[in-house]
């Protein structure tokens, strides 16, 4: 399975010492948000040192993630694991669009655009008409 997103979160490096073999062993987890109109967080690890200085996953990087979803029950309840085995970088800008869609920017509007043009009149024809006083735009007693 796949994710693409943007790198909003890297946890702290964690370590330590397996209890049955006694090798050390290193994680680090990430959260990644989908850049869609309504975006999705994921947290995801990646287990090894080897894997993490491979990755060298970056706080605000544009990334593919390829992962694998695993659940373990301890003492009577389910916990979701999320582990990456793949990243993809992306070139700026470059993130995973539906066919036609326009990407959504919260609290920004393209300069040109008007927030709520008139059916059938082009922004340049709307800023030609003078502004209607207040008592002919509306048929409100107050």
């Amino acid at each position: 399975m796949e994710i693409t997103g943007k790198i909003i979160v890297v946890m702290p490096a964690r370590e330590g010492v397996s209890q049955s073999s006694g090798n050390p062993w290193k994680s680090q987890e990430y959260v990644i948000e989908t850049q869609e109109m309504h975006p999705k967080k994921c947290c995801f690890g990646v287990f090894g040192a080897e894997k993490i200085q491979q990755f060298n996953i970056q706080l605000g990087e544009m990334l593919t993630v390829s992962i694998d979803i695993n659940a373990n029950e301890y003492q009577g309840r389910w916990y979701n694991k999320i582990n990456a085995w793949q990243v993809q970088r992306l070139a700026t800008g470059q993130g995973q669009q539906h066919p036609g869609c326009q990407p959504y920017y919260p609290n920004q509007q393209p300069a040109e655009q008007a927030p709520y043009p008139q059916q059938g009149i082009a922004p340049q024809q709307q800023a030609q008409h003078p502004p209607q006083n207040a008592a002919q735009q509306s048929d409100l007693p107050f």
